[in-house]
């Protein structure tokens, strides 16, 4: 087989340590009937210290090592990723998201129209926990299978794909603008571009499921959303919306209700969820007011901290059971 020599697709997967960390998702890359239009744009704090696993990689059209030092901030890591790229598209993956078959093909597709940025369609990789829907809903209720194509004004964070044109013309801004990628998003359709959902590229993320190990995630998600969503705002403003943010989780609760509603969703799931989620939502709100009012803070450090190794903070079921996808 030749192989293609100019890559269709730039994927960003992101280790704080080893490869080891990003193996599972790297086979589930290299699974790809397209893998042979990907470069892998590997970000890892160092190379040497990386242990990188090169008989792996070599299905891929082509392969990038970016040492960055410490990964305090995954945001910092995916603009180096980006900012090392080479295709006309990228991809941001995580270490606990598992692409299907055909994930590649179906985005790559996608991106031949001139859509700024293209997502995928989200399901659950541990599903036997209401702990893991909770998180799952919360962070991807909107995508969440089954879900019909069409363009959308939000797409799922950490999981996209974008034009890479687009995103190098932020230039130095880029670091802050991934930080919460609603912010992007809705700046790229202030500049007048679309955004597409596209449920044939499909991804299973693997969530949070032991008891309270999620607190501390949808605390510091909130505050970091907040923060980002402010930095331009007047203290006024600032103010205003932190007074106001205890409304948050209701207004959420009620949308997200309504997203579970529709046909074709796991419906069973509503009596027994709706505690877990409330209770996730206020945890989320009550980031959003510290944010609005304090800033960031350390948050980007903590959940770049609790983004990877995900076995930390799942069942015990959970840790022994294979992703079916």
């Amino acid at each position: 087989m030749v192989v293609q020599q100019v890559p269709a697709m730039s994927v960003i997967v992101i280790s704080p340590d080893s490869y080891n960390t990003v193996r599972k998702t790297i086979r589930r890359l290299r699974a790809q009937g397209a893998c042979h239009q990907l470069e892998i744009v590997l970000v890892v704090p160092s190379a040497q210290g990386a242990n990188i696993d090169h008989s792996e990689l070599d299905s891929f059209c082509g392969i990038h090592i970016v040492e960055i030092g410490d990964m305090t901030s995954t945001a910092r890591a995916r603009a180096a990723g980006v900012r090392r790229a080479t295709a006309p598209v990228v991809a941001f993956v995580e270490d606990h998201s598992f692409p299907a078959k055909g994930w590649a093909e179906a985005l790559i597709q996608a991106h031949r129209k001139p859509w700024a940025a293209v997502g995928p369609m989200m399901a659950n990789a541990n599903p036997n926990s209401l702990v893991s829907w909770t998180n799952l809903i919360i962070e991807y209720a909107e995508w969440m299978e089954p879900v019909s194509a069409g363009v959308r004004e939000h797409l799922p964070g950490h999981n996209g794909t974008y034009k890479r044109d687009l995103l190098l013309e932020y230039g130095d801004r880029l670091e802050a603008m991934l930080e919460a990628e609603s912010i992007l998003q809705w700046d790229l359709q202030a500049k007048g571009h679309q955004l597409y959902l596209e449920p044939t590229a499909k991804t299973y993320h693997q969530n949070f499921s032991a008891p309270f190990s999620w607190i501390p995630l949808r605390v510091d998600g909130g505050r970091l959303f907040a923060a980002s969503r402010a930095r331009a705002w007047s203290p006024v403003r600032r103010v205003l919306y932190a007074f106001s943010a205890p409304l948050i989780p209701f207004v959420r609760f009620r949308r997200i209700v309504s997203e579970l509603r529709r046909p074709g969703r796991a419906r069973h799931l509503l009596p027994r969820v709706l505690p877990l989620l409330f209770a996730g939502l206020v945890a989320d709100g009550t980031g959003e007011m510290i944010g609005y009012a304090c800033g960031g803070g350390n948050a980007m450090k903590r959940l770049s901290d609790m983004e990877f190794h995900r076995e930390r903070y799942l069942t015990k079921h959970d840790r022994s059971a294979e992703v079916d996808a």
